[in-house]
C-alpha cells in the first residue's frame, strides 16, 4: 500500500538549508546541547511511537501502573500471540487452534507482514499510555459510554445510514494514530518533525497528515478544520502546542468540535522525545485526561500511505450496510 515519500518531501527542500542538523548527526551530543541554530531545543528527526502498551489499562491489570520485568515479558509474549494476524482464519476471524481470543482492530484480510504495532511495552513497563487519571482509563461519561457501545455494535454489524456515520479513518480524512493527538496504532506509527524559525512541521506517515504550526506568538484563527487550529510556544525546553477549533471529532472516541488539546514535546535524550497530550472536552469526558508516549528515533524515510477520500472501500461499506439493513441482526437497533 506504500511508496517512498521522498518525492512528496521535495516541497520542503527549500527549508533544508536552514534546518538544524539531523538527529542522527547529533546522536553523540548530550540532550542539553541539542539546539537549533536559533537557539530552540531541537526536537527534530524521524521517530516511531509504536508500542504494545495499550492506551487504556486492561481490566485484568487494574491497580498495576507498571509491571515487573518478568510480568512484562509474559504480557508482551501473550499480546504478540493474541494480535498475530497469521493465527486466525481471514474470512471468519476465528482463531486458529490453541488461540483463545482473536485479534482486535486492523484490517482482517491483511496478514502479519503488514503490521507494525511494536513488540514490547514502553521502557518503564507501564500498563497504559494514559497516566492521568491514575487508573489509566479514559473518563467517559456514563451516557456517552452507553451511546458509544450501541454505535460500535451497529457499525460492527455493518449499519450506516450515511457516509458521515463512518469514522474519519474510514473516510481517509484523519488517521487513527496520526492525530492530533498522536497515538500508536496497527501500522505506520512514524512521524517526521521539522523545525525552522517560527514554525514546527509535523508529518505523519499514517494518512499522510501534515501540520504546519506557528510558534511565533500569533493568536489562534477562527476557521474550524479537521485537525483543528494549532499554535505553539516554548515553556523552557518543552514545546507546547495548543489546538482548538476542530471541525468535528478528533481521532479519539468521545472528542467533539469542542475538544481542547494541549501537546507537549520534550527532548529527554539524543534518541528520545517525550510526547504528552491532554484532552479536555466537556461533552463526553467527565474531566481532562493525559497520555504519555515515548517517541524513539528511527531510520527514515517515511512511506506514503495510499489512502484517499472517495476510494472504493467506502462505497463498498455502505453497499454492504444497505444489504444488512434488510436482515435481522441480533442486538442491533
Amino acid at each position: 500500500m506504500s511508496h517512498r515519500l521522498c518525492a512528496a518531501l521535495v516541497t520542503v527542500v527549500s527549508v533544508v538549508l536552514v534546518m538544524p542538523l539531523p538527529v542522527s548527526a547529533q546522536s553523540e551530543a548530550p540532550a542539553d546541547l541539542l539546539r537549533t541554530p536559533d537557539g530552540q531545543p531541537d526536537i527534530s528527526g524521524v521517530f516511531t511511537f509504536r508500542t504494545l502498551t495499550p492506551l487504556q489499562r486492561p481490566e485484568a491489570l487494574e491497580g498495576q501502573a507498571t509491571l515487573s520485568a518478568e510480568d512484562a515479558a509474559a504480557f508482551e509474549a501473550s499480546e504478540r500471540r493474541r494480535l498475530n494476524r497469521d493465527t486466525f482464519d481471514p474470512e471468519s476471524g476465528a482463531p486458529s487452534a490453541g488461540y483463545q481470543s482473536r485479534a482486535e482492530g486492523g484490517v482482517l484480510s491483511y496478514n502479519e507482514f503488514w503490521y507494525e504495532r511494536g513488540i514490547e511495552l514502553t521502557s518503564d513497563k507501564r500498563t497504559s499510555l494514559v497516566v492521568d487519571p491514575p487508573d489509566g482509563r479514559i473518563p467517559y461519561t456514563a451516557e456517552f459510554a452507553e451511546a458509544n457501545r450501541l454505535r460500535r455494535l451497529n457499525l460492527r454489524n455493518g449499519f450506516g445510514d450515511h457516509y458521515t456515520d463512518r469514522s474519519l479513518g474510514d473516510r481517509c480524512l484523519m488517521g487513527s494514530n496520526s492525530g492530533p493527538p498522536m497515538r500508536p496504532g496497527s501500522y505506520n506509527n512514524n512521524v517526521l518533525i521539522l523545525q525552522v524559525p517560527g514554525y514546527v512541521t509535523i508529518v505523519n506517515e499514517h494518512i499522510h497528515n501534515t501540520r504546519i504550526i506557528p510558534v511565533d506568538g500569533r493568536p489562534h484563527g477562527n476557521i474550524r478544520q479537521w485537525v483543528g487550529d494549532s499554535r505553539g510556544h516554548w515553556e523552557g525546553d518543552t514545546l507546547v502546542i495548543e489546538t482548538t477549533n476542530f471541525l468535528r471529532e478528533t481521532n479519539f472516541t468521545g472528542s467533539s468540535k469542542d475538544t481542547h488539546l494541549i501537546e507537549r514535546f520534550t527532548r529527554i535524550d539524543p534518541d528520545t522525545v517525550a510526547y504528552q497530550f491532554t484532552i479536555e472536552d466537556p461533552n463526553n469526558y467527565t474531566r481532562p485526561w493525559t497520555a504519555l508516549i515515548p517517541f524513539r528515533r528511527t531510520d527514515g524515510p517515511l512511506f506514503e500511505y495510499a489512502c484517499h477520500e472517495g476510494n472504493y472501500g467506502l462505497p463498498g461499506i455502505l453497499a454492504g450496510a444497505r444489504r444488512l439493513n434488510t436482515q435481522a441482526v441480533p442486538g442491533s437497533r
